[in-house]
C-alpha cells in the first residue's frame, strides 16, 4: 500500500467520524485538504473518484451507475441544484447523490479543495460551479 492510499484512507475515516449528517461536505473536504489532497474528480457514470495529492494520485472505483452503451441525459441545472440541496440537507446518501448528478446530466465533477469549489460538467460543456464555506475541523 502506498503512502497516498494510506493517507487518503485515514482522512476518509477521520472525516466520516466527525462530519455532521446535515451540511457535512465542507467537513469532509477540509479533512481531505488537511491531509494534503488538493483535488477530487468524479467520473459520474462509472462512479470512479480520483484523488490528487503531492503523495500521488489515488483512484477509488465505486459501483458503476451504468454499463454498456447508454445515452447521456441532457444537462439540467435545476435538477442538479435539487440533488445538491437534498444532499446538503442530509436527505440522500452519497450513492443517491451521484445518481442524482447522473440524472441531471452531470458526466463528471471536480472539487478544488484549495479554492473550495465544486464544478459539475455536462457532456456538451455545460457546467455549474458552487462554492462551499471554510470550516474548522
Amino acid at each position: 500500500m502506498t503512502t497516498a492510499i494510506t493517507t487518503l484512507q485515514a482522512a476518509l475515516r477521520r472525516a466520516a467520524a466527525r462530519r455532521p449528517a446535515v451540511g457535512g461536505f465542507p467537513y469532509l473536504a477540509e479533512t481531505l485538504r488537511q491531509a494534503g489532497i488538493t483535488r477530487c474528480r468524479m467520473a459520474v457514470p462509472s462512479n470512479a473518484m480520483l484523488y490528487l495529492s503531492a503523495a500521488g494520485p489515488v483512484a477509488v472505483q465505486g459501483e458503476p451507475l451504468v454499463t454498456g452503451t447508454v445515452g447521456v441525459p441532457p444537462f439540467d441545472r435545476e435538477a442538479l441544484i435539487a440533488a445538491l440541496r437534498a444532499d446538503q440537507g442530509g436527505r440522500t446518501t452519497f450513492p443517491e447523490f451521484v445518481a442524482g448528478c447522473w440524472k441531471a446530466g452531470v458526466v463528471w465533477y471536480d472539487v478544488d479543495l484549495i479554492a473550495r469549489t465544486c464544478t459539475y460538467y455536462g457532456a456538451d460543456g455545460d457546467h455549474y460551479v458552487e462554492t462551499y464555506p471554510p470550516v474548522d475541523v
